[in-house]
């Protein structure tokens, strides 16, 4: 899918046979057993991988993830997505990835933490501040990330909060980071209101998936004016046409651990949120849930990735031919690594700003990069998404090409 995708922008910006052959493979992969001692006293041995697409830009920046599905194929595929992200937002980084096959779910806290500081010790050779900065992902926490930072620093004999974003605030994580990815998404829905003609205020929402994305976009778009009309976890979902109690609804979800069965609102299945009478529907959780069959279905105006991937090319034709706007995965919830860019700019200069200032810096970072794709998209007579390739694929080739081929 990752690979089509490149296919496809290559045509259409005249991509060089040379440069198209170079960006279809990562530089670099690693492959590593980690043996953990688990509580019972046994050891097992778990596979984890680490992925660096292309750093012509700078260093690799991408998150881990431990989940039992992880393949290797899919660490590739999403490194190069992080590469076109990071060019897409233009901040200084090339793509990476990393995740460890495990349930984490299934594990003590111990045995998380034995976990994560074997990995860590395993790919060391790749990673800090100047070459490869990971970052949390699927199932992976702050906490994780302060894991991860100390087992490098240890390693290297003083401190190096550098080596990780997404720490906690204590030891050099940054204002803003927790938020960041629903403030990004935020800001896009504002711009692509805007060159629509249309006000926020009083503007449907429906929400898929309620965790930090959904939770934090439903509770930023609620204060922004927005009317949050339906929302959905793994465990159901709840509606209301005329606008639920958002801060009842997050207090109900942090007392019960799902928004199903929540009080004055109509129940709904996760999938019948995505295809509610709404007019920006924001898709929070999984990949893969927009597809050929549901797309004639979903009745928004602007469809805001906040998840990665969760939209299929063929159904992306077809919401592209119903003039429904999708905000790409790689620009809607590209706030979450510009903040993390913030976060290591800060940790290197041992200084560290205030939260308006994040959250301006990012608003203009974002706004920009909406900017950028939709006159792309306007120029070529295509969708978004393909327009946010458009721009992050030729900056990635320009800094390719300048830089060359050593020896």
């Amino acid at each position: 899918m990752a690979q089509g995708q490149l296919d496809e922008v290559a045509r259409l910006i005249g991509l060089s046979d040379t440069i198209h052959n170079y960006l279809r493979v990562p530089k670099r992969v690693l492959e590593v057993s980690v043996p953990v001692k688990m509580d019972s006293g046994e050891y097992r041995f778990f596979s984890g991988y680490r992925v660096q697409h292309n750093m012509s830009r700078g260093p690799g920046k991408g998150g881990i993830r431990f989940h039992p599905d992880v393949t290797l194929e899919e660490v590739k595929a999403l490194a190069m997505w992080m590469t076109w992200k990071c060019a897409l937002v233009n901040i200084p980084f090339g793509g990476a990835k990393g995740g460890v096959i495990c349930d984490p779910k299934s594990m003590s806290l111990q045995e998380l933490e034995n976990l994560t500081r074997r990995y860590t010790s395993e790919i060391s050779i790749i990673i800090g501040p100047e070459k490869d900065i990971p970052a949390p992902d699927v199932y992976t926490t702050p906490q994780i990330m302060a894991w991860i930072m100390d087992t490098f620093s240890m390693q290297h004999g003083y401190s190096i909060p550098g080596v990780v974003t997404g720490k906690p605030i204590a030891i050099g994580g940054s204002l803003g980071r927790d938020r960041a990815t629903a403030r990004g998404c935020l800001y896009t829905i504002d711009e692509a209101l805007h060159v629509l003609d249309r006000k926020i205020e009083g503007t449907r929402v429906a929400i898929q998936g309620f965790g930090n994305a959904g939770l934090n976009a439903a509770e930023l778009m609620s204060r922004a004016g927005y009317r949050i009309v339906a929302v959905s976890d793994s465990h159901g979902g709840a509606a209301n046409s005329k606008g639920l109690d958002v801060s009842g609804l997050i207090a109900y979800k942090q007392e019960t651990g799902s928004v199903a069965g929540f009080s004055g609102a109509d129940k709904l299945t996760n999938k019948e949120v995505l295809e509610y009478d709404c007019d920006v529907l924001v898709p929070a959780a999984l990949e893969k849930v927009i597809t050929s069959e549901n797309a004639p279905r979903i009745r928004a105006k602007i469809v805001a990735e906040a998840a990665n991937g969760p939209t299929l090319p063929e159904a992306d034709e077809i919401l592209f031919d119903r003039d429904i706007m999708v905000l790409p995965d790689i620009l809607a919830n590209a706030g979450g690594v510009t903040v993390s860019y913030f976060e290591w700019v800060q940790d290197l200069q041992e200084t560290f700003w205030e939260e308006d200032a994040i959250n301006e810096r990012l608003k203009r970072k974002m706004t920009r990069a909406f900017r950028e794709v939709y006159e792309q998209s306007r120029r070529h007579k295509i969708n978004m998404r393909k327009g946010a390739y458009a721009v992050a694929v030729d900056r990635v080739a320009e800094a390719t090409k300048l830089r060359g081929l050593y020896p």
